[in-house]
């Protein structure tokens, strides 16, 4: 995986109006690297668009410091009318979001398709 920041390993991918980028961190702790948020901020403005998708299914653990670069992110995506959705993350990091209160402010998806497509899946009645 190209790394886009010391610490941060990102594989990104371009579609149309999008980008894909799947963030492994190997490290447990990370509070000592380069912001994330500012990485992938740079990374839409070079390519000119303002969707996301963050995939996580390589990340162990949400943690408070990655949790703070994605809200940070978010904020300065809709503040320029743009999108940002995860996908692939574990029940243990989906509970991390529900605990925060974050579950609907970062919307997450079960998979790559679904995320661009904003397809949910359906619930049992």
């Amino acid at each position: 995986m190209p790394t886009i920041a010391p610490g941060w390993e990102v594989k990104v991918d371009r579609g149309p109006g999008w980008l894909w980028a799947k963030v492994c961190h190997p490290d447990a702790d990370c509070s000592d690297a380069p912001p994330l948020a500012d990485q992938l901020w740079s990374l839409l403005e070079r390519h000119f668009v303002n969707r996301l998708l963050i995939e996580l299914d390589d990340l162990d653990l949400l943690n408070s410091f990655l949790l703070g670069q994605l809200i940070l992110l978010q904020k300065r995506i809709r503040q320029h009318g743009g999108l940002l959705r995860l996908s692939g993350l574990s029940s243990l990091n989906q509970e991390v979001l529900r605990t925060h209160g974050l579950e609907g402010y970062l919307p997450v998806y079960s998979n790559l398709g679904d995320a661009v497509t904003g397809c949910f899946p359906r619930r049992p009645r």
